[in-house]
């Protein structure tokens, strides 16, 4: 996968022109015959459903997706049938422009395809539909410095998608190495494990990694543990004949008067009153 560093590194190499942009609404029975793309555009959905097929890969059309397309793309469309579809477009073009090391770079216009293109799920769409919308809008006028801020609004719009791609899979790694504790409590529970513990194996301070975790798992990290090892308390009650300290040990207390507080606290009864209440019969 292509990383989001990377395309703004090659973005920041290119001067841009928007060439033509527009608000589209295509009716529930439309449909575009296979052809084969010939302008970089910019393409994101507003209202509506529909399926786009890029290079013979179906894609579906809904609010937030984005497809940033290459000349040379084969591409077919078509609505659904119970739903039009709304969508802006920008058609740009590129050159390769830059400094290095005090000399300029330049290239022919769309020297090389971007690495910015293909389908893609934006979380945040409306800025980017608002920066869409003046980008059309100024296509209605002329002038010097109307072509500037379609320029500055163009490269806000690709900004903001690289941005977008970015959070996503700042995201993405936060829940992993949140789910990674996750696992380390399922098969460490009955060890003594401490908040500094978890944030050391997420490699995050142990406030930041509380606050993670309570928005990944809707609990602190403590109380996940301590009713990970309750369940484990319940099944053991019910099922085994275990002296309450043993039961207490195998789930990572010591103390087991410490246990049975804990014990009530989280279930509402002792454990000897859910031992037997709960125990399954012979």
């Amino acid at each position: 996968m292509i990383r989001p560093g990377d395309m703004m590194r090659q973005l920041n190499q290119m001067n841009f022109k928007v060439q033509l942009a527009g608000h589209r609404r295509k009716e529930a029975d439309w449909k575009h015959e296979p052809y084969t793309h010939r302008f970089n555009s910019i393409w994101l959905i507003a209202k509506g459903k529909a399926t786009y097929v890029i290079d013979g890969v179906a894609h579906a059309a809904e609010p937030g997706k984005l497809f940033v397309m290459a000349p040379g793309m084969v591409v077919q469309r078509w609505t659904e049938d119970s739903q039009p579809i709304e969508f802006y477009f920008v058609r740009f073009g590129y050159a390769l422009s830059y400094e290095e090391e005090g000399r300029w770079v330049a290239g022919a216009e769309s020297a090389e395809r971007l690495l910015l293109s293909g389908a893609y799920t934006i979380q945040n769409p409306l800025p980017l539909l608002h920066a869409c919308e003046q980008i059309s809008e100024l296509m209605k006028q002329r002038g010097q410095l109307v072509l500037m801020r379609q320029r500055i609004l163009l490269l806000e719009l690709l900004t903001l998608i690289i941005a977008d791609l970015r959070s996503q899979i700042v995201t993405g790694h936060t829940n992993t190495v949140i789910e990674k504790t996750i696992d380390y409590m399922v098969n460490h529970y009955d060890k003594d494990i401490s908040l500094d513990d978890l944030a050391d194996i997420a490699g995050l301070s142990p406030s930041h990694y509380s606050r993670l975790f309570k928005k990944y798992a809707g609990s602190t990290p403590v109380h996940y543990l301590t009713q990970l090892r309750m369940d484990r308390a319940k099944e053991l009650l019910t099922l085994s004949d275990y002296r309450m300290k043993a039961i207490a040990q195998s789930i990572g207390y010591s103390d087991e008067l410490y246990f049975s507080r804990m014990f009530k606290k989280m279930v509402g009864t002792s454990p000897k009153e859910y031992a037997r209440t709960h125990k399954a019969s012979p």
